[in-house]
């Protein structure tokens, strides 16, 4: 079965690897448009196109079958696109923040006042966001900023496109943290030092809290709760919105004023809901761009109990 998993595993990525080879040779708009447009068509034939459909069915009663069906055809071609634009990230990250008029990437003033205010602060910061629009492209515009952040991300299963999207990654995103068991302490220890960290916080994470998400209950990890509580630093949301034409618009919000206890300190089951109520809020302005095919709502062991700080 090992044997059987590996040359499976190795074959995929081989198959992934030849068409993102491809991609290269076209022109990046061309291939990106190709890509999405292949994506729609194939994507309602694969087994994870009904778990879309079911999520969708529950967090939009009131929308039609062809609504939904829409949406979905919609997080096809979105996700197709983010995994080719991995071929072209080094071309797709074009802000300037001198330039006269917006390239590819554009980046709100205000969203630029609070990049830099950041990274004009020596003490450490919590940047998350979810798996909107393309997020690689959050850290590349932290890095403009003269900020640098270290973030964590959870490598796919196949060991041999892991490997493929951690160099991709890396090359333009500076520091990268794989999440694991240890995964936690590593992020703290950067904080401790005065560093800043990404997070995305969409993600199932079994025997992780619970929450709500589109009035469903569902586990999600608390760490980011229990980082801001010990060192009491400031989190600020972020995502990237997919604009037309194969463009994008990166955005920072304002710090969060985070839920706290009767002690004063950050309460982390509320903070840890209040993220999963922010990242609800960006996929109901843009449902067509969240991955709706995650089996976010299915539930595994018994929720944990967040007692204090870490």
């Amino acid at each position: 079965m090992v044997r059987l998993r590996k040359a499976r595993h190795w074959l995929i990525a081989r198959l992934a690897m030849t068409i993102m080879g491809a991609l290269r040779l076209l022109p990046m708009d061309s291939a990106l448009d190709f890509i999405a447009a292949a994506a729609r068509r194939v994507g309602p034939l694969v087994g994870r196109h009904q778990v879309a459909l079911d999520n969708l069915r529950h967090a939009y009663p009131d929308k039609s079958a062809e609504e939904l069906q829409a949406i979905a055809l919609d997080m096809w071609g979105n996700m197709a696109r983010l995994a080719a634009e991995y071929v072209f990230l080094d071309q797709l990250f074009d802000f300037d923040p001198k330039a006269a008029q917006p390239g590819r990437v554009e980046v709100a003033p205000e969203s630029i006042t609070l990049f830099e205010r950041i990274a004009g602060e020596e003490r450490p910061h919590i940047l998350f966001t979810g798996h909107l629009g393309n997020f690689e492209l959050l850290p590349v515009a932290a890095a403009t900023f003269g900020m640098e952040i270290t973030a964590l991300f959870r490598p796919p299963e196949n060991p041999y496109l892991a490997d493929y999207v951690l160099t991709s990654r890396r090359s333009t995103m500076g520091g990268l943290l794989p999440s694991s068991s240890g995964a936690s302490f590593a992020l703290a220890g950067i904080l401790d030092k005065g560093g800043n960290v990404g997070v995305l916080v969409d993600q199932k994470f079994s025997r992780g809290i619970e929450t709500q998400f589109f009035g469903r209950l569902c586990q999600s990890n608390p760490v980011l709760a229990m980082l801001a509580r010990h060192y009491e630093c400031d989190v600020y949301p972020t995502r990237c919105i997919r604009l037309p034409n194969n463009r994008f618009r990166l955005e920072v919000e304002e710090k969060l004023t985070l839920p706290r206890d009767a002690g004063g300190h950050v309460d982390i089951a509320a903070t840890t809901q209040l993220l999963a109520d922010v990242v609800e809020r960006w996929v109901r302005e843009h449902p067509g761009q969240w991955m709706w095919f995650h089996k976010r709502w299915q539930i595994k062991g018994r929720a944990r109990r967040v007692r204090g700080a870490p």
